[in-house]
Order: C-alpha cells, then sequence, then structure tokens
C-alpha cells in the first residue's frame, strides 16, 4: 500500500499540491481516492485580468505510485 493512499484519504475535500516523479506539479481539491488513483478537481491557474479555461467535470486521476510528494494548501 502507498504511503499517500491514507494521507489522501484523510485529505479527502482539501486542496494539495502534488508532485509526481516526472517532475510536474498538480494542484487542486481531493475528490476521491481508490487502492490506484487520486482524483482532483484541478483548481485553475493564477489568471489575473485575462480569460480563464473549462476543466472537465471528472477532473484528474493521479497514480498514487507516481506521486513524488504531496502538500496541503
Amino acid at each position: 500500500m502507498s504511503v499517500y493512499y491514507d494521507m489522501c484519504r484523510r485529505g479527502i475535500g482539501k486542496a494539495v499540491a502534488i508532485r509526481t516523479h516526472d517532475g510536474r506539479i498538480h494542484r487542486g481539491i481531493i475528490r476521491r481516492v481508490d487502492r490506484r488513483m487520486v482524483y482532483l478537481r484541478q483548481m485553475p491557474p493564477r489568471n489575473f485580468g485575462g480569460y480563464g479555461y473549462a476543466l472537465g467535470a471528472f477532473g484528474l486521476g493521479i497514480g498514487l505510485g507516481a506521486i513524488a510528494g504531496m502538500t496541503f494548501l
């Protein structure tokens, strides 16, 4: 079992920043967690005075094994 599984389960509904082993950083609110994935509702990037974009209804799934670090925001 991944170390991050329990952290993600306790963090459902909270904002996080997840860094993956490939160096990408994903920011969002944890929607749900299963044994393999954590699902985020992504937070839009900061956009001061410009146009934003819409995200998909399903959010983003990240494999628990791909997580290199996680921070609660």
